[in-house]
């Protein structure tokens, strides 16, 4: 079982070092880049990886495009902000010795935000599916949220992947303002009608979810503020699509 490591990139110096670090256990990183202006690439191919430029074509499309150009039918798939966790490369590296049961496997994703671990807030376990055979499987999803869907079974790996988020509230709404335009699109897309009530309770209950149903509140100061972003998210997508269609 050989594994090749796929990562998207657009200016990611800050992050792809810790990324490319963390994929030992990897046969094979593929870094396919859609226009780097800062030092992404050069770091990437200091540190070994393959490097391929490529124009954007969208998240699934760069993804299953990315995996099309690996060497190894298994594929590894991490965002630049992401790593493995020592206990998730331990995992790989026994299912790289016993051999594959399943077609694809999922993993918890921890997340770190403003500089804390986040166990609640319904961020975790988030399980993803990132590791697969890219004959049974494929990503989908045409804006935002993309997904593996695989045609065979499915096992569960247990150690996290580690998923370094927001370092500021800044920097997360610099994010949430990209994310709930490409959501808005694809509700327009499917042409789906937003209400005006939605709009008005939606984001009340995506905060009670977040802060009192999934414990955000163990999460301190910034569960409360992922909750308040959670709100805020939904507001901005809602009223975006109403705009759109």
């Amino acid at each position: 079982m050989k594994i090749t490591a796929t990562i998207i990139t657009f200016n990611e110096e800050r992050n792809i070092a810790r990324a490319i670090e963390s994929l030992r256990c990897c046969d094979e990183i593929l870094i396919v880049d859609s226009g780097s202006t800062d030092r992404t690439t050069e770091l990437a191919e200091n540190l070994g990886a393959r490097v391929i430029e490529a124009n954007w074509r969208g998240y699934a499309g760069q993804k299953n495009w990315a995996a099309d150009q690996a060497s190894h039918d298994w594929v590894l798939s991490l965002d630049a902000d992401e790593a493995l966790s020592e206990g998730l490369e331990a995992e790989i590296w026994s299912l790289k010795k016993s051999g594959p049961r399943h077609d694809g496997y999922t993993m918890p994703r921890l997340a770190r935000y403003m500089g804390r671990w986040i166990l609640h807030s319904g961020w975790y376990p988030d399980r993803k599916l990132r590791l697969y055979d890219r004959r049974q499987a494929k990503w989908v999803g045409d804006f935002v949220h993309e997904s593996v869907a695989v045609k065979g079974g499915v096992g569960h790996l247990q150690g996290n992947l580690l998923h370094f988020t927001c370092e500021s509230l800044a920097e997360h709404i610099k994010t949430m303002e990209r994310y709930t335009t490409l959501a808005a699109q694809e509700l327009a897309s499917r042409r789906i009608q937003v209400p005006l009530s939605r709009v008005l309770f939606s984001p009340a209950w995506a905060f009670l979810q977040s802060y009192f149903l999934n414990r955000g509140f163990l999460d301190g100061p910034e569960g409360l503020t992922i909750s308040y972003m959670a709100a805020f998210y939904t507001f901005l997508k809602y009223t975006k699509a109403r705009n759109m269609s």
